[in-house]
């Protein structure tokens, strides 16, 4: 192992390679850059002194914790993948696959995933039954519309929430349709 530039006492852990690029400056050359590469060898010490940045050497038992944390996380995604309906047999993975469910079932099992999913499609995570009449009053459309703004305020859908505002306010303004 190299002695370190600095100190020459030390063994030299720390290597850095700095790159200036200075201007070509000859003639017919169109004023491009060239790289120049100077190399360092100091020992930890000496880079700590001359303000050199390194990522120091990450101790056994740290680096151990981390493998650890690493392997915990690949465990937890795959066993996650594997999760499957006590139903239809459906994993998460296949959904993931094929963007459908299985059964029912499969929402209350898988729920934690779809609703972040449904939140985006639909600006809510529950669904609310519209009974279709056949002359809705204009007192029905508005029920509805705010209870959607509602939804759409908590789901932070702001630009969703602001075209229900703006239909509530049109039939507020005309209730009778007359408009």
């Amino acid at each position: 192992m190299p002695l370190c530039q600095i100190c020459k006492k030390n063994a030299a852990t720390v290597h850095v390679t700095e790159i200036t690029y200075f201007p070509v400056v000859e003639p017919g050359e169109d004023g491009g850059t060239e790289p120049q590469f100077e190399q360092k060898h100091v020992c930890e010490q000496c880079a700590a002194r001359g303000n050199i940045p390194y990522a120091g050497v990450i101790a056994e038992s740290k680096g151990l914790a981390m493998l650890a944390m690493l392997k915990a996380s690949a465990r937890r995604v795959r066993d996650e993948g594997q999760k499957a309906c006590p139903e239809c047999g459906m994993t998460l993975a296949e959904f993931r696959s094929k963007g459908r469910l299985g059964c029912p079932r499969d929402y209350e099992v898988f729920a934690e995933h779809l609703r972040p999913l449904l939140l985006r499609m639909h600006n809510a995570t529950r669904h609310t039954t519209q009974v279709a009449r056949e002359n809705p009053t204009p007192k029905d459309d508005l029920k509805s519309l705010r209870a959607q703004l509602e939804e759409a305020i908590r789901a932070e859908a702001y630009e969703n929430a602001a075209k229900l505002r703006d239909q509530i306010e049109e039939i507020e303004k005309h209730p009778h349709g007359d408009g």
